[in-house]
């Protein structure tokens, strides 16, 4: 991968890929290090169909705190975390039993 001087906006959902144009997946969470990236397909849309499982144990996407452990439900993502103030891109999705 090569540096350039061209800034890109990346936020939750957004379908990445290499300089060849292969997907990688969809970003799922940031951290001072850079972003993660999930190759599941359920997580990329979040549309309403995605927030439970419908299952056994009944799943739930929402966000999570990376600073803190503070969870929250997936439709309202602060622009930074209520309980300790961390920005934004230390907030992830999080699926919780």
């Amino acid at each position: 991968m090569t540096e350039t001087d061209e800034t890109v906006s990346l936020g939750f959902g957004q379908a990445v890929y290499d300089d060849e144009g292969n997907r990688l997946g969809t970003v799922r969470g940031f951290d001072e290090h850079g972003f993660y990236v999930t190759t599941d397909e359920g997580i990329g849309a979040l549309s309403g169909e995605h927030l439970t499982t419908g299952e056994a144990g009944e799943a739930e996407l929402m966000w999570r705190c990376w600073e803190c452990g503070e969870m929250g439900d997936i439709e309202e993502l602060p622009d930074a975390c209520p309980s300790c103030g961390a920005a934004r891109e230390e907030i992830y999705y999080w699926i919780e039993d």
